[in-house]
Order: structure tokens, then sequence, then C-alpha cells
């Protein structure tokens, strides 16, 4: 990741966090729409309490961007839990889908191209991180 995509994506994340219980209820729509099956991951049922937790991990982790010493072990540990909620590898290719078309839905022409790749770039690298952590 270089300065500028990380750049990108803190300066687009600020105005999605101003629009956050919209963005999070998009994003889950999204990733029920892509598959129902997933609803089954979510046990304790309350999605407003849960998309603010995707909100605060995806704000903490945007923020360590540039800190991937820090950030990577988060990651990691995140990934670990996830594997005990049922989440697999496949898994990460609908929610990272998910979030780039509800970063779209969301942002709207604040949404670039530039922006677009810069997140699906960061993205990956945190998938990636995610995925060799969860030992599929």
């Amino acid at each position: 990741m270089d300065q500028m995509t990380i750049t990108l994506v803190r300066h687009s994340w600020q105005k999605v966090e101003q629009i956050a219980p919209q963005a999070s209820a998009i994003f889950y729509e999204n990733v029920f729409t892509a598959d129902p099956s997933l609803k089954s991951l979510f046990k304790q049922g309350d999605m407003t309490a849960q998309g603010q937790k995707l909100m605060q991990m995806i704000g903490v982790a945007i923020s360590k961007l540039d800190e991937l010493d820090v950030l990577v072990p988060v990651l990691e540990n995140l990934a670990k839990r996830h594997v005990g909620y049922g989440v697999q590898q496949v898994h990460y290719q609908i929610i990272g889908d998910s979030l780039i078309q509800a970063l779209d839905q969301g942002l709207g022409s604040d949404f670039t191209p530039d922006v677009k790749n810069a997140w699906i770039t960061v993205y990956g690298v945190m998938a990636d991180v995610m995925i060799s952590a969860s030992k599929y």
C-alpha cells in the first residue's frame, strides 16, 4: 500500500463515518442479498449493534494502515475469532464485493475510480492477512 492509497481510503472513510448506521445497513443488505445463508452466522440477530462493531473495527483498521506492525496482529486475531463463528475463505470475496458495493452506494460521486481502487487494494491486503491467519 502506498501513501496515496491510504490517503484516499482515509479521506473517503471520514465521509462514510458521517452515515455509519446507513452504511452498515447497506453493507449487510448487500451481504445477505449476495448470500442469504450468511445470516445464520449472526446468531445475536441485533444487526444495529453488529453494524456499530463493524464500523468501529473498520475505523480502527484504517487508522493503522501505515502501522502494519500494529494492524496485522489485530487482523490475525480477528480472523481466528471469525473462524469460530463459521466464516469460510469463500466469504471474504462476498464481504469484499459487498463492501465495495456499499461504498459506491453510500459515497455516490465521491466513490471515484481512484477511491474504488484504493479500497480494493486495502481490502485485499486485509483479507489476505486474515485468510492466512485462518489456516484454511
